[in-house]
């Protein structure tokens, strides 16, 4: 029988107050997750911790620098003491950067890398040990398209997501002999509060012209929503997941499959 609960365990979601990360929470805590998340600055924390009561969830929410090996040794301890050993990681805190390559400086692309490449790898690191111990786990690494491919401006969140695949592949062969399980999950255009200016109407009343631009190169012309993650999440979480390692699940609507729509009139 196909088990996609994940009743009796903890689910560690980094950057997880908003957005992408807490409807993945909110998911995990759908089948049966206890959820710990952490954010940067304690206003973050209690603003997450807040949302997550308004949804009927009782979460653990701790402050930590992922980009920080103390304080991430701190985070784990802290977790495992005070809710229980980490079975599931999801890295989902990240940042993007939309600068031309050639205005960037070399200090923004390392913060970009280091938050969003540098993190997960002392997340994973931090937890690998325990996972071992306990017989295995899962860890799932909030990847992009950018893991594929390129666009204007983002040169720095391209190639830390580039790597974050590649480091995914690697913890699948170094760590899959112990049971432990390390997936990624790409999402399309998705409907944020960030991405709310890119899809408001023109003062016309025609679509922003980004907003035409990803319809057109998506088959589901839609933008994805937070909660298209979920499922997603939960499958890479679960038992049903097992003998499923080192994968890219690109949730994106098709938007990697297709060319794009051809111009009326060619």
């Amino acid at each position: 029988m196909v088990d996609f609960s994940l009743k009796g365990k903890v689910a560690l979601i980094t950057g997880a107050s908003y957005g992408i990360g807490f409807a993945i929470a909110k998911g995990m805590a759908g089948a049966g997750a206890t959820i710990v998340f952490n954010d940067i600055k304690q206003e973050l924390v209690d603003k997450g911790l807040a949302a997550y009561r308004e949804a009927g969830i009782e979460a653990h929410g701790y402050v930590a620098d992922v980009t920080s090996e103390e304080a991430v040794g701190e985070l784990v301890k802290r977790v495992t003491e005070e809710v229980g050993h980490i079975n599931i990681l999801v890295n989902n805190a990240g940042i993007i950067m939309r600068i031309p390559m050639c205005d960037m400086t070399a200090a923004q692309f390392r913060k970009v890398v280091d938050i969003d490449l540098n993190g997960p790898f002392i997340m994973s690191k931090a937890v690998i040990p325990d996972m071992i111990e306990q017989g295995g786990g899962k860890i799932i690494n909030i990847c992009s398209m950018m893991s594929e491919m390129g666009r204007e401006t983002v040169s720095a969140y391209a190639a830390a997501k580039g790597g974050l695949k590649m480091l995914t592949k690697n913890i699948a062969s170094e760590y899959g002999q112990y049971n432990i399980q390390c997936n990624g999950i790409g999402p399309g255009y998705i409907a944020t509060p960030q991405t709310a200016p890119l899809r408001e109407p023109q003062p016309d009343g025609s679509m922003h012209p980004f907003d035409q631009f990803i319809r057109a190169k998506t088959p589901a012309n839609r933008w994805g929503e937070a909660e298209d993650l979920a499922g997603p999440a939960v499958f890479l979480a679960s038992s049903a997941s097992d003998f499923v390692n080192g994968h890219i699940l690109y949730v994106d609507g098709g938007i990697l499959a297709y060319i794009g729509r051809q111009p009326a009139g060619e």
